[in-house]
């Protein structure tokens, strides 16, 4: 039953919610288009940011819905070890979605529905961050990797100061691991911004 649920979750998170929406409003295929990447941002420069948020909500459902079923799922691991491995393994899907050759989005929404699930007050805080980022810079990118960078350390944190608040290191640990994939994801990004290069949440790339 837990392989299955690892295969479902990995199928779910790698339905391309970007790339469908490009192709039934604009009949386009959205990695020809704007940064050339399946994620909101990229569909809300190039086919409007209602659909952005749309893409958005519906990739975060993709990483929600995996840890809210590891509860109906006869498992032979905890319930946390159970809701992280489906909801990484939705991540995993998102990011390498086998619908698209294995190449998908960032993870950045799928992790945000996992993790909201998971550890809400981390995640909240998380997406502070990114807001302060984004305003002051422009870039999305620059406040993805910033904020999940933070997460572990608001984990840390929230757990030591907050009352009756249990640190468990799988958690701490899968946070970790999810900074480094987001940063690999996005590591064109990350040269980009380097050289000056990088595309604004509001730019188009022609």
């Amino acid at each position: 039953m837990i392989l299955a649920a690892v295969l479902l979750s990995y199928l779910l998170g790698g339905i391309p919610v970007g790339f469908l929406l490009a192709k039934q409003v604009r009949r386009i295929d959205i990695r020809e288009h704007g940064s050339r990447n399946i994620g909101a941002t990229n569909v809300g420069r190039v086919i409007g940011w209602k659909y952005g948020i749309i893409a958005l909500f519906l990739d975060a459902l993709k990483g929600a819905i995996p840890v809210v079923a590891a509860s109906y799922i006869e498992s032979p691991y905890s319930l946390t070890t159970t809701e992280i491995l489906l909801g990484s393994v939705a991540i995993l899907g998102h990011t390498f979605t086998p619908f698209l050759h294995f190449k998908g989005g960032k993870g950045v929404a799928t992790a945000l529905g996992v993790y909201m699930t998971l550890v809400p007050i981390v995640t909240v805080c998380a997406v502070v961050i990114f807001f302060i980022v984004y305003k002051i810079s422009g870039f999305v990118s620059l406040g993805s990797i910033l904020a999940t960078l933070s997460m572990p350390i608001w984990y840390f944190g929230t757990t030591k100061l907050i009352p009756d608040s249990e640190y468990q290191p799988v958690i701490f640990f899968v946070l970790v691991a999810t900074f480094f994939l987001i940063s690999y994801s996005h590591r064109e990004n990350i040269k980009r911004l380097v050289l000056g290069k990088e595309l604004r949440a509001t730019q188009n790339a022609n």
